[in-house]
């Protein structure tokens, strides 16, 4: 099986090291952005499979990154995981596979994020502007 690329994105150092623990492994290269302008650059350069993707950064906010990456025709595709502790439980059934985006609160559950992890890698990410949408705004 291809290795699928991870890019974590978190301003608090603690919690890229508890990502990349839960995720590294031989199915998975990881990459990590301590905020929004680094990981929009990253996510450009080198097109992961997948981002998890913090919401509160300095630089620039997560729905910020969102907007930028799914609005570019080369990163609309990848889908994003926002984990953040501003989400509460019952807004993660807000998820839709359909715009590759998925909700996950903090603190969260380490075996559901593995398990929602390999379901965005297997869905990947279609984007409500595939549907005929424009101007796709998240948070």
């Amino acid at each position: 099986m291809k290795e699928k690329k991870i890019l974590i994105v978190d301003d608090d150092s603690v919690n890229l090291k508890i990502l990349t623990n839960i995720l590294d492994n031989n199915e998975y290269s990881i990459m990590q952005a301590s905020g929004g302008l680094e990981a929009v650059k990253m996510a450009k350069n080198n097109h992961p499979d997948l981002i998890i993707l913090d919401i509160t950064m300095p630089d620039m906010d997560g729905g910020e990154v969102a907007n930028i990456l799914k609005n570019n025709p080369s990163t609309k595709n990848i889908p994003i995981i926002f984990l953040s502790s501003l989400i509460k439980k019952e807004e993660e059934k807000y998820s839709s596979k359909k715009d590759g985006i998925y909700l996950m609160s903090k603190p969260y559950n380490k075996d559901e994020l593995i398990r929602i992890a390999r379901e965005q890698l297997y869905w990947g990410g279609k984007t409500a502007k595939e549907e005929g949408k424009k101007n796709v705004s998240y948070f």
